[in-house]
């Protein structure tokens, strides 16, 4: 069964508290935090003293995509806050090898995030290091986007590198993700889905989650 790891970035940030407390008890797994910068992506959302706030509201894991242009200097930070997976672009400037050893260095899980026009190759570079590869199926920066069907070869391409390396790899489908959606990514047997939109959107996030997961099963 899929993991959900929904994103707070369509929450409603004047009730975060709720909002997280109430994701934990509709079965997410994990809670997926943005974190944009203006300069990487247009959008400016939240840093680590909205993770250190929240810390204490949920067990959940928190699963942090950096969206963020030189992330090698903030590592440290969101580790502090309470980061539990940390993933970064492979389109950033920092030196990517050594933002993800720095992230491990801190025992934490270290994810590699690949844009749309990324091509799949970059990632054998890096599979001795990660533990988790974040396939973006929409454009970085901007929640409540469509779905790009056209990522799926390369979803299918990277499922195929991480089974042949034999590294214990999960692989995260981040984007336009709801009940449609879901049916496709699964196929390729993928690990985590993150959803927004979604399940933000609608006034049961427990039957939003579930469905989610039984449609993995099914």
């Amino acid at each position: 069964m899929i993991k959900i790891s929904p994103s707070i970035l369509s929450s409603d940030f004047s009730n975060l508290e709720t909002e997280v407390r109430l994701l934990e008890k509709s079965g997410a797994d994990m809670i997926h935090i943005d974190v944009m910068d203006g300069i990487f992506v247009n959008n400016i959302t939240m840093g680590p003293v909205i993770l250190k706030s929240i810390r204490n509201k949920t067990v959940l894991p928190f699963d942090v995509h950096l969206m963020i242009i030189d992330p090698i200097k903030f590592i440290e930070s969101f580790v502090n806050a309470g980061s539990d997976i940390i993933s970064i672009h492979y389109e950033a400037n920092s030196d990517i090898r050594e933002t993800l050893k720095c992230i491990k260095f801190y025992n934490k899980k270290a994810g590699l995030v690949i844009n749309p026009n990324t091509p799949a190759e970059v990632t054998l570079d890096f599979l001795d290091i990660i533990d988790l590869i974040v396939i973006m199926t929409v454009e970085p920066g901007f929640s409540g986007q469509k779905f790009m069907y056209n990522i799926l070869p390369k979803i299918k391409l990277i499922k195929e590198y991480i089974n042949k390396s034999g590294k214990d790899i999960e692989l995260e489908i981040d984007g336009g993700v709801d009940d449609l959606t879901v049916k496709e990514v699964i196929k390729y047997d993928i690990d985590i889905v993150v959803a927004g939109s979604y399940i933000f959107n609608s006034n049961n996030y427990k039957n939003k989650i579930q469905l989610l997961k039984s449609l993995s099963c099914t």
